[in-house]
């Protein structure tokens, strides 16, 4: 790994579904970790989990990115459901509406600029960082509901 790689990871969490929801992520770079958090008043937990990865990669300069996601939506959405959503112009294979499509297509946008690596990690398990982006996104929401 060369200097210039960044880890990042991200969760989202709700209060209600949909409810009030909360997201976060923490970016780590050559030793450095930096968290970002926000909330939003009504939303779900997919919209949280999206809009994390979102912001991670919005403020993240590097191109050389692995994002570890609790979030099998945001990982098999962007790594395979995408490209057929796009093939058929936004609809799911049923022929619905993709839901959260303004955050898929900002997300595709922001993937396509980078090179990412996606991991998927085990939700609520012995995952450090994963365990610390659940409790600050879980924060946000409590941070702004008291």
């Amino acid at each position: 790994m060369s200097a210039n790689n960044t880890t990042i990871y991200t969760d989202g969490a709700c209060s209600g579904n949909p409810g009030k929801g909360g997201w976060a992520a923490i970016i780590i770079n050559a030793g450095k970790e930096k968290i970002i958090s926000g909330f939003e008043l009504s939303t779900t937990n997919n919209r949280m989990e999206l809009t994390a990865v979102i912001k991670a990669l919005e403020v993240s300069g590097d191109h050389h990115i692995t994002i570890y996601t609790d979030s099998k939506y945001v990982k098999d959405g962007i790594e395979g459901w995408i490209k057929n959503w796009k093939k058929n112009g936004w609809k799911t294979a049923s022929k619905q509406p993709v839901k959260n499509k303004d955050l898929w297509t900002l997300l595709d946008e922001l993937a396509e600029k980078k090179n990412i690596q996606w991991k998927w990690v085990k939700g609520h398990a012995s995952d450090k960082y994963n365990n610390l982006v659940d409790a600050e996104a879980r924060k946000a929401i409590d941070n702004e509901t008291n």
